[in-house]
Parts: C-alpha cells; sequence; structure tokens
C-alpha cells in the first residue's frame, strides 16, 4: 500500500513538472469591472495593478486584483510601492482571499503597449512566476462600443533569445523568429457564478434599444481614427531611424572588408618580398590591427517592436474605417428607398 502511495506522489510530482501549455485566462467579471474602473478613473494617465488567483493546469484563473499606487521615478517611492503590494497580499491573505500573483494589468493608449519595458516587465515576473500573464485594457477604444481586453505573454523562443541577449539577424534566422513571434495573445474567457449571472439577467431592461444604440449610426469619422493615423505616423519615421541604423553598419561594414582586403593584399607582397629575401613571412591576420575589429550589429529588438505597434495601429484603422463604410452604405441604402 505504501508502495502504491509512493508511486502516485511521484507522478503527481511529475505532472506538475509536465505543465500543460497556456490555453485560457479566465476572469472573474468582478475584477474585469475592478480593471475597467481603475483605468477609466486615471485615463489618460497609464496604471497598473496586480492580478491575483489560481494556475490550474491550461487554464490561468484570476479571481481578484488590487491596483498599484500612482508612482514618480523614485527609489524611496518605488520602495514604498513595494511594501504597499507586500501589505495588500498579506491582507488578503488573512481573509482567506487568493493573494497567488499570476500577472499583472495596464491601461494603454490606442494599443501603444509594445515596448521594451513591457518585455523587461514579463522577464522580471518569470523569474519568480513560471506562467504569468498581462491583461491590456484600453480605455480610449472601450469608448467606442469595444470592450478592448487581451490576455499577452511572452513567447518561449523569444524569451530564450532574450536572455542571451543577441538580436543579430544571423541569430533570428537560426531560431526562425520574426516580429510576429515576441507576443502571444491568450484567449480571455468571462466567468461569473450562478447567483451574479441570475441577477444580471434580472436587470436586462424590457426594451432593448438604447440612447447608445442610436450613437452607433452617427456617420461622423470619430477622433479615434485622426489618433491612429497620428500614432502611425509616428511608429513610420521610429522605423525609418532604424533602418537608417542599419544601413550605416552595412555601409561601415562593407567599407571595413575593403579595408581588409586593402591589408591583405599588402601583407602578401610584403610576405613575397621577405620570402625573396629569405625572410620569414609575417602573418596575414593581425589582432591588434584596428581594421580587423569586429563591428557590433545593431539590436533588431527596437525595430521588431516598431513594426509589431505599426500592425497594430494598421488593425484599429481597419476595423474603424470598415464600421464607417457600413455605416455609410447603410444610409445609402436608406435614402435610396
Amino acid at each position: 500500500m505504501a508502495t502504491t502511495t509512493t508511486r502516485s506522489f511521484l507522478q503527481v510530482a511529475a505532472t506538475e513538472e509536465a505543465a500543460p501549455p497556456l490555453r485560457v485566462v479566465q476572469i472573474e467579471g468582478l475584477v474585469i469591472l475592478k480593471i475597467i474602473k481603475h483605468c477609466k478613473d486615471h485615463s489618460p494617465s497609464l496604471v497598473t495593478g496586480q492580478l491575483l488567483g489560481l494556475d490550474v493546469g491550461s487554464v490561468l484563473e484570476v479571481t481578484n486584483c488590487f491596483p498599484f499606487p500612482m508612482r514618480e521615478e523614485d527609489e524611496e517611492i518605488e520602495a514604498d510601492g513595494a511594501n504597499y503590494q507586500l501589505e495588500m497580499m498579506r491582507c488578503l491573505r488573512e481573509v482567506n482571499v487568493d493573494n497567488n500573483t499570476v500577472g499583472w494589468y495596464q491601461s494603454t493608449l490606442l494599443g501603444s503597449f509594445q515596448t521594451v519595458e513591457l518585455i523587461e516587465t514579463f522577464m522580471n515576473y518569470q523569474e519568480n512566476i513560471r506562467r504569468c500573464v498581462c491583461i491590456i485594457y484600453d480605455p480610449s477604444r472601450s469608448d467606442q462600443g469595444v470592450l478592448a481586453l487581451k490576455a499577452l505573454k511572452l513567447s518561449d523562443s523569444f524569451m530564450e533569445l532574450y536572455r542571451s541577449n543577441n538580436f543579430t539577424g544571423e541569430k533570428l534566422r537560426e531560431k526562425n523568429l520574426s516580429w510576429v513571434d515576441i507576443f502571444e495573445e491568450i484567449p480571455i474567457k468571462v466567468s461569473n457564478s450562478a447567483l451574479i449571472s441570475a441577477f444580471m439577467t434580472e436587470l436586462e431592461p424590457d426594451t432593448p434599444v438604447t440612447q447608445c444604440d442610436y450613437d452607433r449610426l452617427q456617420l461622423s469619422t470619430n477622433s479615434l481614427m485622426e489618433r491612429n493615423m497620428e500614432f502611425l505616423i509616428e511608429c513610420m519615421d521610429d522605423l525609418s531611424l532604424e533602418q537608417q541604423k542599419f544601413q550605416f553598419y552595412y555601409r561601415s561594414l562593407s567599407r571595413q572588408q575593403a579595408q581588409q582586403q586593402a591589408w591583405l593584399q599588402k601583407r602578401r607582397a610584403e610576405n613575397m618580398a621577405r620570402k625573396a629575401a629569405g625572410e620569414e613571412p609575417l602573418p596575414e591576420e593581425d589582432p591588434s590591427n584596428p581594421v580587423f575589429k569586429p563591428l557590433p550589429e545593431p539590436s533588431r529588438l527596437e525595430s521588431f517592436l516598431i513594426t509589431n505597434q505599426i500592425s497594430n495601429y494598421c488593425n484599429q484603422i481597419n476595423g474603424v474605417s470598415g464600421q464607417s463604410f457600413n455605416r455609410l452604405y447603410l444610409m445609402k441604402a436608406l435614402h435610396e428607398d
């Protein structure tokens, strides 16, 4: 009997080590309302908060959250923020509430969240939490009638490359990594208790048509399109600057290679003269010569993130313009009738 128990325990331990990949992020409705309220109350300022819950198999359950205090770039204030988080988690533990950290949430402006700071935060969380997610909420897009909420995690291949801090073109081709492989979006499932679902059913009005429904027929192009275009132009300028860095690198590389060939030809001619004079030839490569010092290749991480951001803005513009065209065609059909 003891042998059977020991085997089953070992099997459970092995199962925990080989955890299945993360498939779904299950968030309670109350947590979503807390995130929305925190982000909207401080909009347009960007805010963050802690996500608490459980990691169960392929499902990451988010059962609670609390906001981080607004802080400035100061070491003492950052230390106070860390103490605040520990104190909050201690209080939650005392009242028997889930206090396991499963990630964090943050607000964004028109989807401009793909930055190096986000990646660094992910890597810091990954040191202590095997699987964590970041919930991104966009209040500006949610004002247009879309719940702009998404769960993100870093891909395993990107984290491995980031730890090596080698984003050269050769390494990226070796890992077969492109700009679309940095983040992975995890599907979100909203979960509510039976009592809350019953209560929400009672709150539903008998007449579903409201003033908000009429607002959807407005023909004017909202400011969301303009701001997306402005951010897109800024990203294109940033991408152009990154391309100029690579152009300068390749020009310097070709110039160095030409200098190396000229130096080698000169050294070979000198060796031929020394050989004719019966002297020992000199080595063809001189490590102390600055001509043979390898040039550092610029990192492609920034250009990858900017390309990701450009794709995000283009998708948002496509969605907004598609809705506007639908309304225009609808009004055209009504006028013809």
